[in-house]
């Protein structure tokens, strides 16, 4: 193993931008735009914008606190860091273990959504959505366990491609949408229940999910007092304008009826009035690059979660084991991804994976606030992302409640579920 001081293990601002983007532009835009439409309607480009507001605060918290305590443990470093190794920083922490399964059952949710169109074009049989989204795990797992050097290099492939064609997506788009009747459902923005376009923008918090990766680099980012707060913000905000363009050309281009219709691959649809099917097949096949990818890099970054967590003991020591040179955690993730993939519908995983990520970032918000001296910070800014992560949190569990109770239970459970297994872990551990 090379020595961590060598100057070719060390990340340039560029890489380290790369990595925030490439987080956060995988599976996540393409699998829950249509929702986001369905929710706010002309109001989207909003909703994206209310969503990437709370990330760029949070991002603020994560540049302070990867600058002051770099570590590849990212998220689980900082969460010990404020709260010692107690039973409530390993709920935490095994939340974000949680989660990281959540986001993966949504890239597969997408990948089985977007699949069967593409073999509709060739004309070919197609199959229900379950068997794609089942055959893309399992192959993806055989990948990580075969080569992470194949993993990575699909991934910094895969942000190059799924980039320039979102790129144009949007530069045809815009132009498409001079003269287009649709254009007018942009103004139908429901202002008089503002709780439906934040509510919008949470539920489809998990497109921004992604950028805490970042965090997990710090120690090997070059400068990192200069480039890692750089990182964290030209990520962030490129990632919010791509996304509210997008939403601006899809409202635009669709009727609402369409839209709905086209919910689970809205995307593709949308590129159909510009480009006809070639446009529906380019968008096709870059949705399943970008799932294909978030999912690759998705199950070696949960394994690696549930190996750090094993070794902190906040998870069993067998999860520091090795099954065919990968740590155990990686079939773990994949197994539960799958059930998890199979079982609830999209609507579910995606508020799960939101509500999730919402209260571990108010954590993690809520810890640079508490430590903004020790870590040279300004104190009202994480106090705003722990505000907004929190108030996002209990917005989304409440109007999600009366339109969509099972995704409400599947989160509720799931962080019960964290915390009564870490606290009889805690507990048979200390005997």
């Amino acid at each position: 193993m090379k020595n961590d001081s060598n100057s070719d293990n060390k990340i340039s601002l560029r890489e380290a931008i790369s990595i925030g983007i490439g987080g956060m532009v995988g599976g996540g835009i393409f699998a829950v735009l249509g929702l986001a439409v369905s929710l706010a309607q002309g109001g989207t480009p909003i909703a994206f914008l209310f969503a990437g507001i709370i990330a760029s605060l949070t991002a603020y918290s994560y540049s302070k606190l990867s600058v002051a305590f770099p570590d590849r443990g990212g998220t689980v470093k900082f969460v010990n860091q404020g709260f010692g190794k107690t039973v409530f920083s390993g709920t935490i922490n095994n939340l974000l273990w949680v989660s990281y399964i959540i986001m993966l059952s949504l890239y597969a949710s997408a990948f089985g959504s977007y699949a069967p169109n593409l073999l509709e074009l060739t004309g070919n049989k197609t199959y229900d959505s379950h068997m794609y989204l089942s055959a893309i795990i399992v192959v993806a797992t055989a990948i990580n366990y075969y080569s992470i050097k194949v993993v990575s290099k699909i991934e910094s492939y895969a942000v190059v491609v799924k980039l320039i064609i979102l790129l144009g997506f949007i530069i045809i788009g815009i132009y498409g949408l001079f003269g287009n009747p649709n254009t007018k459902q942009l103004a139908m923005t429901n202002w008089e229940n503002p709780l439906l376009l934040l509510t919008g923008g949470m539920v489809i918090f998990v497109a921004y999910e992604g950028f805490e990766l970042i965090a997990n680099a710090a120690p090997d980012i070059i400068n990192p007092k200069k480039n890692i707060p750089k990182a964290y913000n030209y990520s962030v905000w490129f990632v919010v304008f791509l996304y509210i363009i997008i939403a601006i050309v899809t409202v635009g281009s669709l009727p609402f009826n369409e839209i709905a219709k086209a919910e689970d691959y809205v995307l593709a649809e949308a590129a159909k009035p510009m480009l006809g099917k070639i446009g529906f097949s380019i968008i096709t096949v870059a949705a399943l690059i970008s799932t294909f990818s978030a999912i690759n890099a998705s199950l070696y970054g949960g394994s690696r979660v549930s190996f750090e967590l094993a070794e902190d003991d906040e998870l069993p020591h067998h999860l520091t084991s090795m099954l065919w040179n990968q740590p155990i955690g990686l079939l773990i993730t994949a197994v539960l991804t799958l059930v998890l993939a199979n079982a609830l519908e999209l609507e579910s995983i995606s508020t799960a994976g939101s509500a999730g990520f919402l209260l571990i970032f108010a954590v993690v918000n809520y810890i640079a606030f508490k430590q903004s001296t020790s870590i040279k910070g300004n104190k009202l800014i994480p106090f705003l992302g722990f505000i907004g992560c929190s108030a996002a949190f209990i917005t989304l569990i409440i109007q999600q409640y009366t339109s969509n109770l099972i995704g409400v239970i599947v989160i509720i459970s799931i962080i019960l579920l964290c915390f009564i297994l870490e606290f009889l872990f805690k507990k048979f551990h200390s005997k």
